[in-house]
């Protein structure tokens, strides 16, 4: 009989710092004091925190110890397992916030609790287990909706939700389900975007990693609201554990009868296939990556016709994000107005963030819509690293907005942040102190766009490298106001003119600086850089060649 659990962090990060070699030692231990059969060792997907990797949990107590090495795992096996005593000194520290939070409104010396709906069983379930699952309320939505439910009121269930797409737009999920019922093909298709290939942002990994079934649950959901009998989830290449996880989930959920043909006996039939993508940026465009997915080149489509009327094999096709497939679950089961009573009346539920940068905690939170950036960086990220001031935070990864601490209190949901020229895009929240310089910051993003332009139309093809080759002159002490002002005009052309979304986007840091920061460009344009980390009056270019004035 089964009388512990032990899960161990297997993210790649955990692998890299030694989880295997932990997992080895507990197993080891656990076999020489003949526990073998009385508790049962697990990997498990996302952890909050990345200061206490590799992290062990045993459970019934839901004790944490991090970090941990193979020496304190064994340790763990004798003292905490087979006596039954804790070992506090390998406790995981807990979550102390060192950031001033005392003078946030409401909030005097709280201790603060994410709000887990889409992580709500992350970190706390082995990712390979149907069983576990199951256990804790897995496919208990899409059992309610295909024996209790019409697909009529699925989607209307999600339409009332008011639940927005994750992936960065927040077009009404409900709304592009529903277009795709509006058409006369009977052949339709689900798609999950799971190609994560913007910097920065790594909350889909974590979700995927941490709990694959949510999203073939999700998928299942859609796939029953707008008649459609197939599914398909597109993921980044790089993402070999995730895509190890799904294939398993997969497999574990059509012998379990919830995934492939006649599901539950209700007549429904619902088949998912994983397909990995190559490692183009564009392919995060959602028409790039359905003609990625039909073995053509990754570049967008034209638009209209949306992939909602001609997508996947030019049949309707609903392709939504991870995050938001994982939301679905838990607003069948629980309904739409207990999503509504989460994070604000416009933007509803909650939003996943990726902390990195220069904060004491760097990871992944779930936080209600409305969160502002002060509460993310002072609770969750434990304030500033080093004490530093705060300078700057980019939200929505590389092609998102550099906001100033102007923006700090402004509540972070689709609408708040577009009211105020910013974008929360994925989540992604980089955060930067002043050390940080802004023209070097814009110079390091539009280097990556310049190399993952797709090359179909001229603004992002030249725009990108025209914009590169301005920030290079300024951030080398080379430009002039000429450069400065041809680096704005040009900024705004590309995102006017653009073919598609990601094009649109890659001069959103250079716009936004410009806008919250324009006296740090000028200072470059005379010469200088006021944070002292451009390389002035240095002669190599962006690609290693020689630059001149």
């Amino acid at each position: 009989m089964i009388r512990s659990h032990v899960l161990i962090s297997g993210d790649p990060q955990s692998l890299t710092r030694g989880a295997e070699e932990v997992r080895l030692a507990i197993e080891t231990e656990l076999h020489y004091y003949g526990l073998d059969d009385e508790v049962q060792v697990a990997f498990l997907g996302h952890v909050d925190r990345t200061d206490v990797l590799p992290l062990v949990i045993v459970y019934p107590e839901g004790v944490r110890y991090g970090p941990v090495t193979p020496e304190d795992g064994a340790y763990i096996v004798q003292e905490h397992l087979y006596k039954g005593r804790i070992v506090e000194h390998l406790q995981a520290p807990p979550e102390v916030l060192s950031g001033p939070i005392a003078h946030l409104p409401g909030r005097e010396g709280a201790v603060y609790a994410q709000k887990r709906v889409v992580l709500r069983r992350a970190g706390t379930i082995d990712p390979d287990s149907i069983e576990d699952y199951i256990e804790h309320d897995g496919y208990f939505a899409l059992g309610k909706a295909i024996t209790e439910m019409t697909p009529e009121q699925v989607l209307e269930t999600v339409r009332a939700s008011g639940l927005q797409g994750r992936g960065g737009a927040g077009f009404p999920t409900g709304l592009k389900w529903l277009f795709v019922t509006k058409t006369d093909e009977k052949e339709r298709y689900i798609v999950c975007n799971a190609d994560e290939s913007e910097p920065g942002t790594f909350k889909d990994r974590l979700i995927l990693e941490g709990d694959p079934h949510a999203i073939l649950e999700g998928m299942a959901l859609a796939g029953y609201a707008v008649g459609a009998q197939e599914g398909y989830i597109y993921i980044r290449g790089e993402y070999a554990q995730s895509c190890e996880r799904l294939e398993r989930a997969i497999h574990q959920a059509e012998e379990f009868g919830l995934l492939g043909d006649n599901i539950m006996d209700s007549g429904f039939s619902f088949h998912i296939h994983v397909h990995a993508g190559a490692g183009a940026y564009v392919c995060g465009e959602e028409t790039a990556l359905l003609e990625s997915m039909e073995g053509k080149r990754g570049i967008p489509r034209i638009r209209p016709p949306y992939p909602t009327v001609s997508g996947f094999r030019n049949k309707p096709t609903v392709v939504n994000n991870v995050e938001t497939l994982a939301n679905v679950p838990p607003i069948i089961l629980n309904g739409a107005d207990w999503y509504r009573s989460i994070g604000t009346k416009e933007c509803p539920g909650t939003k996943v963030y990726t902390i990195l940068g220069d904060v004491n905690i760097t990871g992944l939170v779930e936080t209600p819509m409305g969160t502002t950036l002060r509460e993310i960086i002072e609770i969750y990220g434990g304030g500033m690293k080093g004490n530093k001031q705060f300078k700057c935070a980019q939200t929505g990864g590389a092609s998102g907005s550099i906001i100033p601490p102007a923006l700090l209190d402004v509540p972070m949901d689709f609408r708040n942040m577009a009211q105020h020229g910013a974008a929360l895009g994925s989540g992604a929240l980089l955060i930067s102190s002043e050390d940080t310089c802004i023209v070097d910051l814009a110079y390091v993003l539009l280097r990556f766009f310049k190399f993952e332009s797709c090359g179909k139309c001229v603004p992002c093809r030249v725009g990108t490298t025209q914009m590169l080759e301005a920030l290079d002159r300024l951030r080398r002490g080379y430009g002039t106001q000429v450069d400065l002002d041809r680096l704005e005009e040009i900024a705004e052309y590309a995102s006017q003119a653009s073919f598609c979304g990601l094009g649109q986007a890659a001069p959103v840091p250079i716009i936004t600086g410009l806008r919250y920061f324009r006296k740090e460009f000028e200072a470059h344009a005379r010469g200088e850089c006021p944070a002292g980390v451009c390389p002035m009056g240095k002669h190599v270019g962006p690609a290693g060649e020689q630059a001149h004035p």
